[in-house]
């Protein structure tokens, strides 16, 4: 087994050829840096050094060895600067998970500036809703992830990330396509496409509830747990949906966003991650991520929970 500190000695002479220049590099003298040569010798059972009274120069076995040394002491540094880094948490993988919505304006803008700033923590993306999400945290297998406002089982910190307003989305043939704005009455008997209990709890409960203090019900034609499925759906005239207005990221020819009449029908997400946390890498990015989504560069929540807090709203 080569020692780091032979090794290192050996390298300064034979980039030196001098002891005396290689003594005063390593900040010691020669005679202990004469013997560090002598063991390095021994172990390697050649000799690296041909040493005159006027000279010093490397033999055939030394000059293979100097180049394998320099590349160990090297990748050495290189490791503990690497680890060094990963425990600061200015490097090292975090794992993200988001909403297909949240992928559609949010994750980009925000990635482009974490890769930027962060470039040698490696994120990880996984698409889920905010249930399997919150499932994940718990069981560590995402370490930070981007989610409707949810019951969670396990201590979990929250920050708004975002709010945005609900939109009418239907084909653009439609009659209720001229409104300006859509009242809840407006969509009695119509068809409409509704998120599903499962996946899409948190949007299937805000739009029951809006129904429920209305006057008038539609007519559920199909319950499903993603919002470009959705919308596809839409497209194909099968009927017209409430989806946060980030759904028009999509750019479906044929199909319109109309505002509805109620101003405070809005779609919150939240940052989420586990409160007692152990990966280095995922503070800097958390708080990257803060910062990014207090800008106007990035979506601009009306107010900031503080991080410690639980979501303004949790469902029952």
């Amino acid at each position: 087994m080569l020692d780091l500190f032979q090794l290192r000695c050996f390298v300064a002479v034979a980039e030196e050829l001098h002891f005396g220049r290689a003594a005063a590099r390593l900040h010691m003298t020669q005679p202990p840096l004469s013997r560090q040569i002598q063991l390095l010798e021994h172990a390697v059972k050649v000799r690296l050094l041909e040493r005159t009274s006027r000279s010093v120069r490397l033999t055939a076995a030394g000059e293979v060895l100097y180049r394998d040394a320099a590349a160990i002491l090297r990748l050495a540094q290189d490791a503990a600067a690497a680890a060094e880094r990963t425990g600061k948490g200015l490097a090292g993988r975090v794992v993200v998970g988001y909403t297909a919505v949240a992928g559609y304006a949010l994750m980009p803008a925000l990635l482009a500036a974490a890769n930027q700033a962060l470039p040698d923590i490696e994120i990880v993306l996984e698409e889920m809703v905010s249930s399997e999400q919150l499932h994940a945290l718990e069981a560590g297998t995402i370490d930070i992830g981007f989610v409707r406002p949810q019951h969670a089982s396990g201590p979990l910190r929250y920050h708004l990330a975002a709010r945005e307003p609900m939109l009418l989305a239907l084909p653009a043939a439609h009659p209720l396509a001229a409104r300006e704005r859509i009242r809840m009455q407006d969509l009695a008997g119509e068809p409409l496409i509704m998120y599903s209990q499962k996946e899409g709890r948190y949007f299937h409960d805000r739009i029951t509830a809006l129904f429920m203090a209305a006057a008038g019900q539609p007519q559920y034609v199909h319950h499903i747990g993603q919002t470009h499925t959705i919308m596809a759906l839409v497209r194909a005239g099968i009927g017209l949906a409430i989806v946060p207005a980030s759904a028009a990221q999509l750019r479906l020819e044929n199909v319109v966003y109309k505002p509805l009449w109620r101003r405070d029908v809005v779609a919150e997400i939240y940052l989420a991650w586990r409160a007692a946390e152990r990966n280095p890498a995922l503070q800097p990015l958390r708080e990257f991520f803060i910062r990014q989504l207090a800008t106007p560069a990035a979506p601009k929540p009306r107010r900031a929970a503080p991080a410690a807090a639980a979501p303004a709203r949790r469902p029952r």
